[in-house]
């Protein structure tokens, strides 16, 4: 006859606080078990009991990718394969939190994400189920968090040929030659091509040579940072030539020939290290014409550059 009752947190502190002034022997057993009831299905809900390390793919993965970006610790793709780049969220989490920093999703570990973030897990399987890209920011509503594909994809291909093109013609063949030869053996994160490796090798090069080797890891991750938003074109095609984003695309800096710490520093952000903590921009203050990107929250300054969000 109680089938259809729903109990929640908020009633069972109100049932509890009622039976105050009359307290029976039986009111009290029923209470105690709404409460202990209520507390195991929150903990039934996060996580199992295994240990989640680099390699693990399965819903455990997704639940950690989720909570970590939840927190802004993980800002790549929430696909339940745990890489690199969550390898590297999950130790600056335990850094932050000061647990012991070994990239490993143990129990004290997962009890501490438990409790300082919120994973709407019908929301995250429902995207993936459907395909979609989406993010789970704390602070953002879930309706923002979901891109709309449509007919992206037709534009996305043509902006990333148009780039191939504009690569391969600028490039000799003895140039093309060598860089094949050079970085046949790279090892490019799953969902990134050789083709985006050196179109953000290009865009860091020209953007920020000269910078400290951290300000050039910087750039790249801004790169990545905007593909994963929502706000953002979805590729780094996409990205790159957004009209308006980067001033060597404008000035034509970016058909430079990168150098290999630009490349280096690539393949540093991409496979998760962000010294920029999640920006979306950047500038140089000494030659910033636009007064608007004064307007945005600052996070750090590394080199000549600022980082905001």
């Amino acid at each position: 006859m109680y089938k259809n009752v729903i109990v929640t947190k908020n009633s069972v502190k109100r049932y509890c606080l009622h039976i105050k002034g009359g307290v029976t022997m039986h009111k009290w057993f029923i209470c105690l078990f709404l409460i202990f009831s209520f507390s195991y299905t929150s903990q039934a809900h996060a996580f199992s009991k295994q240990v989640i390390q680099r390699g693990a793919v399965g819903d455990d993965v997704i639940e950690l990718q989720a909570r970590l970006q939840y927190l802004g610790f993980y800002r790549g793709k929430i696909d339940g394969v745990f890489g690199w780049r969550t390898y590297w969220a999950l130790r600056n989490f335990q850094y932050k939190f000061q647990l012991p920093v070994d990239g490993l999703a143990g129990q004290t570990t997962k009890q501490k994400l438990v409790r300082a973030s919120k994973y709407y897990k019908s929301f995250v399987h429902e995207n993936l189920r459907k395909g979609n890209t989406f993010t789970h920011y704390g602070g953002v509503p879930l309706s923002k968090q979901v891109k709309v594909r449509q007919t992206r994809t037709n534009n996305r291909a043509t902006t990333q040929k148009a780039a191939n093109t504009q690569l391969k013609k600028r490039a000799n063949p003895q140039q093309t030659a060598t860089r094949n030869a050079r970085t046949a053996a790279v090892n490019v994160p799953n969902g990134f091509s050789q083709n985006d490796l050196q179109l953000m090798a290009n865009a860091v090069h020209g953007e920020a040579r000269g910078e400290p080797y951290i300000g050039q890891v910087a750039v790249a991750a801004v790169i990545l940072n905007r593909i994963n938003s929502p706000s953002f074109p979805n590729t780094v095609a996409g990205v790159i030539f957004e009209p308006g984003a980067f001033t060597a695309v404008a000035d034509g800096q970016i058909w430079l020939t990168p150098n290999e710490t630009s490349r280096k520093a690539v393949l540093d952000a991409l496979n998760g290290w962000d010294p920029s903590s999640g920006a979306l921009y950047y500038f140089n203050p000494n030659t910033a014409t636009n007064g608007w990107i004064w307007s945005r929250p600052q996070i750090k300054r590394i080199g000549k550059h600022i980082f905001c969000k």
